[in-house]
C-alpha cells in the first residue's frame, strides 16, 4: 500500500507540473530547505500598491506558508481565544477554503515564540503540522480538503521555550526532529499512516529548533542532516534512522537555524539569545567517504546569525544575523567578500529569487540586495508590522507573512 502511494504521489506531482503548478515551496525554506527560487516575476522593489492581495489572517504566528500547485496552507494561532487553526487559501485571490481548528493547552512559551511557530510540509495528497505542549507532541496530516486523516502523538514535550520546529518530507516518511530538554529522538512517521516507521534516541541537553536538509551526491546514499548542541551537525540515514555521523564537540550552545547544503560544505551554527558568542562551523564532507565523519573547514565568529538561516548561492554564502548584520563569504573556504550593516533586527531567513536576496526585519522591512561578491543594495520596503517568518516563493510569486498578514506580490 505505501509503494502504490508513492507511486500516486510522484504521478500527481508530475501532473501538476506538466500543468504549469510550480512545486518550488512545500516545507520551510523551499526545496530541500535551500531557500533559493529561479522565479523571474518577482520585483527587486515595490509600492503598498504593487501588491496582488493583502490579507488579514485569523490569527498570529510566526510559521512560514507552504504551497502545493493553487492552494496554500499556514498556521496561525488566536492566544486570547487558546485556538490554533492551519489554513487553506486560495493563492490566486487570498480567499480562504477551509480553516481547520484546534484548541492550544496554555502553557509557557518564549516572548518571541507562538503558538503557530511552525511551518507546514505538504504533498500531492496531505498537509503535515506539528505543535507540542508539556504534555503532547502532536503530528498531523489532513487531506487537501481539510478532512483530518491521522494524528500521532510523540509524547511529552519539555522545552523553556516552548516548540516550533517544522516537518520535512523524504520519500514516504515525514521526518520530524525531536530535540528537546526531556526524553530526544528524531522520527520518521510514515505519510499515509501516521505509524512510526523509525524512532532515533537522540542526547538530551537542550532543545533544538533546525528543520534537516538532504545532502544528496550522485552515487552515494542520501543523508539526513540535522543541527543540534548535543549532537552538533549530524548524519543519519532517512530510510531507517541509523547514525551515520556526528560532531558532538562543535557546538557548546542551542542550535537554532537549519543546516545549509553548499557543495560539498555543511554549514551551522550555535548561539544564544544575546548574540555575544554566537558562532558558525562550516564541514566539508568527503566526496570518497561521503559516510565517514566530514572536517571542518571554517568557523565565523564575527556577526554569525543564530535564527535567521543563511543562503547559499553559486559559490557565495550570505548570512544575516540577528542584530542585522549582512555578510558574504565564500561557502567553499569562508573567505569575506563583504559585510555591512542592513538595519534592524532578523529572525526570519533571508531567501534568494534569481540572484537577489531578500530580508524581512522583525520590524517588518524588507531589505533586497544583489547576490554577490560585492555589496549592492536594490530596495527597502515597509510592512508596517512585526514579522518573524521566512517568506515563500511558488508560481512566480512571493508570499510575505508578517505577524497577522499575508502578502501576495508578482505577476
Amino acid at each position: 500500500m505505501i509503494q502504490r502511494t508513492g507511486i500516486l504521489t510522484v504521478l500527481l506531482s508530475a501532473l501538476l507540473i506538466s500543468q504549469g503548478f510550480s512545486q518550488e515551496w512545500t516545507r520551510f525554506r523551499g526545496p530541500n530547505g535551500s531557500g533559493l527560487s529561479d522565479a523571474t516575476t518577482i520585483p527587486v522593489q515595490w509600492t503598498d500598491a504593487d501588491y496582488r492581495w493583502t490579507i488579514e489572517l485569523p490569527g498570529e504566528g510566526h510559521g512560514s506558508p507552504v504551497l502545493w500547485g493553487k492552494k496554500l496552507f499556514v498556521m496561525c494561532a488566536d492566544k486570547p481565544r487558546a485556538q490554533r487553526s492551519v489554513v487553506c487559501l486560495d493563492a490566486d485571490t487570498g480567499k480562504t477554503i477551509w480553516q481547520h481548528d484546534y484548541p492550544v493547552l496554555p502553557h509557557h512559551l518564549h516572548q518571541f515564540n507562538s503558538f503557530a511557530a511552525s511551518t507546514p510540509a505538504v504533498d500531492a495528497e496531505r498537509v503535515y503540522v506539528t505543535w507540542a505542549n508539556p504534555e503532547h507532541n502532536l503530528v498531523t496530516a489532513l487531506d487537501h480538503t481539510g478532512k483530518q486523516l491521522w494524528q500521532t502523538d510523540l509524547g511529552p514535550f519539555e522545552s523553556q521555550h516552548g516548540s516550533g520546529v517544522s516537518p520535512m518530507l523524504y520519500r514516504n516518511l515525514v521526518i520530524v526532529p525531536n530535540e528537546q530538554d526531556g526524553d530526544s529522538s528524531v522520527v520518521a512517521l510514515d505519510q499515509a499512516t501516521g505509524k512510526i516507521v523509525w524512532r532515533t534516541p537522540r542526547k538530551a541537553v537542550r532543545a533544538a529548533y533546525a528543520t534537516p536538509a538532504i545532502y544528496s551526491r550522485p552515487g552515494s546514499p542520501d543523508m539526513l542532516v540535522l543541527c543540534s548542541q548535543a549532537h552538533g551537525i549530524s548524519a543519519l540515514d532517512p530510510m531507517t534512522g541509523k547514525t551515520l555521523w556526528e560532531t558532538p564537540q562543535i557546538f557548546n550552545k542551542r542550535s537554532l537555524l537549519s543546516p545549509v547544503i553548499a557543495g560539498d560544505v555543511i554549514f551551522g551554527s550555535c548561539g544564544s539569545g544575546g548574540g555575544a558568542r554566537n558562532y558558525s562551523v562550516a564541514l566539508r564532507v568527503n566526496p570518497d567517504d561521503p559516510a565517514g565523519a566530514p572536517s571542518e573547514v571554517y568557523r565565523i565568529d564575527r556577526s554569525s546569525p543564530y535564527v535567521p538561516t543563511p543562503v547559499a548561492y553559486k559559490g557565495l554564502m550570505f548570512l544575516v544575523s540577528d542584530g542585522g548584520i549582512g555578510t558574504c563569504i565564500d561557502a567553499a573556504t569562508g573567505d569575506i567578500k563583504w559585510r555591512e550593516r542592513l538595519g534592524g533586527d532578523y529572525f526570519s531567513s533571508p531567501i534568494c529569487i534569481n540572484g537577489v536576496v531578500y530580508c524581512v526585519s522583525r520590524g517588518g522591512d524588507v531589505i533586497t540586495f544583489r547576490a554577490s561578491d560585492k555589496y549592492e543594495p536594490l530596495g527597502h520596503m515597509k510592512l508596517n508590522e512585526r514579522a518573524h517568518a521566512t517568506p515563500a516563493v511558488a508560481n512566480g510569486r512571493l508570499y510575505i507573512r508578517t505577524m497577522s498578514h499575508l502578502y501576495c506580490l508578482g505577476e
